[in-house]
């Protein structure tokens, strides 16, 4: 008989450590005293495997078998392990199947397949074309074109060197002069900017230092995960973090083995949803990392109206230079051309070749005469018009590459009849001529392409572009229309209690654009848009060289969430800010003279004297950014799903993107409010798990009276009451509360932070707010 498998441990709550070799295992471990005092339920630790040397994230696997030496090896982890446990904490994990990293000298598997080539035990590991290029993988590593670098390539015995790089030779090729050395090997080292248009290895998005890795071959699955799972299964792990599954050729396949393996362990997959996408309902995991949760909570601090009136001011300070005058839509659209044209025209050629293949061979007519191009064209015309990540099948992509998205593309085409491509393309996608190997094949390639230009374009271009609101620029968040009303967040959690009830939720994370506190400040800003744009207009006036006004209306919100920040931060958030929109620069085609430009104008505006201006206006809306920041921390820990605290956070946590906001974790420090509401929340959830697990329940509660919109309320299993302040300027200059109140289901209801005070029957929220901008009440027992 199979004995029968433990139910899995569902987290109350983890807190995300974000592992380097300046915070490795032993640090962790010290600071589980403190982490166990707060009340969380499980570490959260970013990947543990081993990665390259120094590498700040761990995101850069080179050996999945091993446990990361310069974080203090496997002892190290089941030291914090057996730590932890005596604390009474468990230990999640974030994994990386979809890549490794593009480093011969540290990943042995890789430096075997460069070695033996297609015919190594290894080269099923990784996906490469060895059809395109002459058999050879490309290495993007050069500095220059072949003839400047050549001098610089030396072979060292059974090595090829070229400065800190080594590859391997191919056995009995040592001897031989370089060019016929080069043209000897199962790879060639090329200029770094042909990784552009010629490379043939799938990459994580457009990044040439991470090549994709195949999980969906069993063999590859075993070998790679071996470690994790011996983790698992031998205690010293309980659940897991999946980094990027839409990268992988099949999803849905992989996570039903992961599950299968783990034993059916807790595990949240970093799925990022769009506006009303849901979540495959046949996705074997407990839910998502938590994105869309995210977009929610924040979207319930936004001013719909206000926000309207800051994106008018916004065009009309940075016109001429907003993406097609600031219209979100058109943004993005624009941001994926550029994108599948530039940074993903690898894997655009890539797919061109497989549906080139796919109808010069097909037995049906229709498929034929089709040139490359033509299916080129569809292709690009069809992929830069989903509105989603990617289809996971047949059936699901006539859902994404819908029929108005075809007829838009047949538009791009001079002649009807080249049209026809588009029909051929979808036709495919849609699984209309088959389901053979090179069917599949074309179907994968297409949703993995999908997934790298929706992240890229959106989430790496056109949130730097489109800043009216950037705390609305969050990853999973909808820029365009970021306000979500209360009756909308109500109807979303009482989903996810119902279908994803121990999903993660998030409000900051190692991948925020800006942390949730941040964000909470520049939400403010949409409850008075005249404010901000008068404080604009004078600073505007001081003199200072704005680069343009898009960057500059950046780079005054940056200094307004951040607050009092050391000059050097905000530049390096601001130069990454312009080379990611890519409008007068970028990572690859740097322009210099630019570049200064916004570092002076940084120094002599927001970190100079008219900075001052927008400091002073923060401190007159502090009392709405605390109202912003408490009411979401609280929201966030009291809503349904698996709060996940990231590392700081429990104090207020000003940061901005990477790396901005993977310094290593300060501990012990005051953390005033917002530090007293977290440990109450988590406290709470942790001695009363029932109320907010899996099998509870969510009620919205309805405020009474003349302000009833301010203040959101909902109880949890009829045990616990959350209630919250929004939009708290607006509230103050509409008159305060006045007589509104808020029903509370039957009992009494005692004040957990507030020894003493009780409510019974409804509760004046002025009385309920008078000391707080936020209240958690539990239900006293008859």
């Amino acid at each position: 008989m199979t004995p029968e498998r433990p139910d899995p441990v569902v987290p109350t709550a983890t807190y995300r450590l974000q592992l380097q070799p300046g915070f490795p295992f032993a640090a962790a471990a010290e600071a589980v005293p403190y982490l166990a005092s707060l009340g969380v339920s499980h570490l959260h630790l970013s990947p543990v495997l081993e990665a390259v040397p120094g590498s700040p994230h761990g995101y850069d696997v080179v050996d999945p078998a091993r446990v990361r030496e310069e974080l203090g090896g496997e002892e190290g982890l089941r030291e914090l392990s057996r730590t932890a446990r005596r604390h009474g904490l468990g230990l999640v994990v974030d994994i990386v199947p979809n890549h490794m990293a593009m480093s011969p000298r540290h990943n042995p598997a890789l430096w075997e397949v460069l070695r033996d080539g297609p015919s190594s035990r290894r080269a099923r590991w990784f996906d490469i074309d060895w059809e395109a290029q002459g058999g050879q993988v490309l290495l993007p590593v050069l500095g220059g074109p072949l003839g400047e670098e050549a001098d610089r390539l030396k072979a060292d015995g059974d090595v090829l060197r070229y400065y800190d790089h080594a590859f391997p030779l191919r056995e009995g090729t040592a001897s031989l002069p370089l060019p016929q050395l080069l043209d000897a090997q199962w790879y060639r080292p090329v200029w770094w900017r042909l990784a552009r248009t010629e490379l043939n290895y799938r990459r994580f998005f457009s990044i040439s230092e991470l090549i994709g890795v195949r999980v969906e071959d069993p063999e590859v699955f075993e070998a790679t995960h071996a470690k994790i799972l011996e983790l698992l299964h031998e205690g010293v792990v309980d659940g897991l973090r999946v980094d990027h599954p839409d990268g992988l050729a099949d999803p849905g396949g992989y996570l039903l083995r992961l599950h299968e393996a783990t034993g059916g362990r807790w595990t949240v997959v970093e799925k990022i949803l769009a506006d009303g996408e849901a979540l495959p309902a046949s996705w074997p995991v407990a839910g998502t990392t938590g994105y869309d949760a995210l977009r929610h909570v924040d979207g319930l601090f936004v001013d719909p109206d206000g926000f309207g009136e800051l994106l008018g001011r916004y065009r009309a300070y940075a016109a001429p230079q907003t993406d097609r005058g600031g219209d979100w839509d058109a943004t993005v659209r624009r941001a994926a051309y550029k994108v599948v044209t530039h940074e993903l025209a690898a894997e655009t050629e890539r797919l061109t070749r497989v549906a080139s293949r796919l109808c010069a061979t097909a037995p049906e007519s229709a498929l034929r005469d089709r040139a490359p191009w033509a299916l080129r064209t569809a292709l690009t015309e069809l992929l830069v018009r989903l509105e989603v990540y990617r289809p996971y099948s047949p059936e699901d992509a006539a859902t994404v590459v819908t029929e108005q998205a075809a007829a838009e593309a047949r538009r791009a085409f001079a002649v009807p009849e080249e049209a026809g491509a588009v029909d051929v393309v979808r036709d495919l996608l849609l699984g209309r001529y088959g389901d053979g190997p090179a069917h599949v094949e074309f179907r994968t390639r297409f949703a993995q392409t999908a997934s790298a230009l929706r992240a890229k374009s959106v989430e790496d271009t056109a949130f730097y572009r489109y800043v009216p609101l950037l705390s609305a620029t969050e990853v999973g968040g909808e820029p365009g229309d970021p306000a979500v009303t209360p009756d909308r967040f109500h109807a979303y959690c009482a989903r996810v209690q119902r279908d994803w009830p121990a999903t993660g939720t998030v409000l900051s994370t190692h991948d925020a654009k800006r942390s949730a506190d941040v964000r909470a400040a520049l939400h403010v800003l949409t409850e008075c848009p005249e404010r901000w744009a008068d404080v604009l207009t004078e600073v505007s006036r001081a003199g200072q060289a704005v680069p343009d006004g898009q960057t500059a209306w950046a780079a005054w919100q940056t200094v307004f969430g951040l607050g009092p920040a050391e000059e050097e931060r905000v530049r390096a958030a601001l130069l990454k800010h312009v080379r990611e929109a890519g409008l007068f620069t970028s990572w690859t085609e740097q322009e210099p003279p630019y570049e200064e430009a916004v570092a002076r104008f940084v120094t002599a505006g927001p970190c100079g004297a008219p900075g001052r201006k927008v400091a002073e206006l923060r401190e007159a809306l502090e009392p709405h950014i605390r109202a912003n920041v408490l009411s979401a921390a609280l929201v966030h820990l009291t809503m349904p799903g698996v709060p996940d605290l990231y590392q700081g956070t429990e104090h207020e946590y000003r940061a901005l993107v990477d790396p901005d906001n993977r310094r290593p974790p300060r501990f012990g420090e005051d953390g005033g409010d917002k530090e007293a509401v977290t440990r109450a929340a988590l406290a709470l959830r942790a001695r009363r798990p029932e109320v907010f697990g899996t099998t509870a329940s969510y009620e919205p509660l309805t405020a009474e009276g003349t302000a009833a919109d301010h203040c959101l309320a909902f109880a949890r299993s009829g045990e616990v009451v959350t209630a919250v302040t929004r939009l708290s300027l607006r509230l103050a200059e509409s008159g305060g509360w006045g007589d509104t109140r808020l029903p509370l289901p039957r009992g009494r209801w005692a004040d957990v932070r507030a020894r003493g005070r009780e409510f019974e029957g409804e509760a004046r929220v002025a009385e309920l707010f008078a000391s707080s901008p936020v209240a958690l009440l539990e239900r006293v027992p008859e």
